[in-house]
């Protein structure tokens, strides 16, 4: 019986998507290690070059937040997936769509805040001012309550400062869904939504992060299309996955030559890639294994690293012990620790904790309640 549940959860899953997401928040987490060097707001003496395994981890430790971006166009694929018939079937209703994202999304993001908003204060209390993220009041408190961080109403990033592309994100689900549901799921559709929000970015129109946020995704949802069309046919499948790789490579050999901002080299790597990794990423026993766990402790370590950092932090600030921020060792304990309480936690709350808000609250249990991870 335990076995039979394991390949059911492994065959609801596209496996390439695992290991996307699992790369992506490894990206950010190095990104992020320069945290370390931080006294409040900003770092002191940072040697970016002196960081643990710099050279072999360069990408990342310059360019890992653009692993936000990924998800973005992750997140667009897999809902897709989910939902693109569910939805404008009305099969899944608006009530069921949204506390399946609470369920998901909200009880971490809960733990986090309180967490964080509780060592602050103590470590601001010794430092003077706050760990990374400045603005921890009571204002920007109720807008995290409601997932409203970054929605234009904030004056900066505040507490557990990666959930702010979950806070972009979620503007995104709700005009995913009213898309799905009112107008079209064609790809002529979601490209004129990728189009215009691209054309809002490069004239400068709004520096809103939803814009980009719309970007990827609906980009994600363009790939998901794609994927869908070519399992129809074993040529026209791998003509797509040839173009996709003559794509990858037009795009580098471009930003070889001109200096294009990454986040335009993603719109196509990141769908091209997605499409690559979910059509040759085959499951098997193995796979299964290893790319199923990486990927349910994505959401867990993103919101859980910069917590993690700052419990070291205050600890450090109040026994004057000193951080060794340019030992491999540490780097690797930062990494393996946050990845094993992500795992944990991800088994011991958030799957829990997201059973019994589903079973609550939701009208009836579709299909899609079924994949815990998303």
């Amino acid at each position: 019986m335990a076995s039979s549940t394991k390949s059911q959860q492994a065959g609801d899953r596209i496996l390439g998507i695992e290991l996307l997401r699992f790369a992506s928040a490894v990206a950010v987490l190095v990104f992020h290690y320069q945290h370390f060097s931080f006294v409040g707001l900003h770092p002191v003496g940072l040697v970016r070059q002196a960081q643990p395994f710099f050279w072999p981890l360069r990408l990342f430790y310059e360019d890992g937040h653009y692993g936000v971006q990924v998800f973005w166009c992750i997140s667009g694929f897999i809902f897709f997936w989910k939902y693109g018939r569910s939805i404008p079937e009305r099969r899944i209703s608006a009530r069921d769509f949204l506390i399946l994202r609470v369920s998901r999304l909200y009880p971490l993001h809960l733990l986090t805040l309180l967490f964080v908003a509780t060592l602050q204060p103590l470590y601001a209390a010794r430092i003077h001012a706050y760990f990374v993220y400045r603005y921890n009041d009571l204002y920007h408190f109720v807008l995290q309550l409601f997932m409203a961080s970054n929605w234009g109403l904030q004056a900066g990033d505040s507490f557990n400062g990666p959930i702010w592309s979950i806070s972009v994100e979620i503007v995104v689900y709700v005009i995913f869904f009213l898309v799905l549901r009112l107008i079209s799921t064609s790809w002529i559709m979601f490209g004129a939504i990728v189009l215009g929000s691209g054309l809002v970015q490069m004239l400068h129109l709004s520096s809103s992060p939803i814009f980009t946020c719309l970007t990827y995704f609906f980009l994600g949802c363009l790939s998901a299309l794609a994927f869908a069309r070519t399992q129809q046919s074993a040529r026209l499948a791998r003509m797509a996955s040839s173009g996709a790789i003559l794509a990858v490579i037009v795009v580098v050999l471009l930003s070889v030559c001109f200096p294009i901002r990454p986040k335009w080299l993603l719109c196509v790597l990141a769908p091209a890639g997605i499409f690559l990794c979910v059509r040759h990423i085959r499951a098997t026993p193995l796979s299964n294994r290893l790319l199923v766990p990486a990927g349910n402790m994505t959401y867990s370590s993103y919101l859980l690293h910069v917590p993690l950092q700052l419990a070291v932090v205050t600890f450090c600030a109040y026994t004057g012990a000193h951080i060794p921020f340019y030992s491999p060792y540490f780097f690797v304990g930062f990494i393996v620790v946050t990845l094993t309480l992500s795992s944990l936690c991800y088994k011991y709350f958030e799957m829990p904790a997201q059973r019994m808000i589903r079973r609550g609250f939701m009208s009836r249990a579709p299909a899609v309640a079924r994949s815990p991870a998303y």
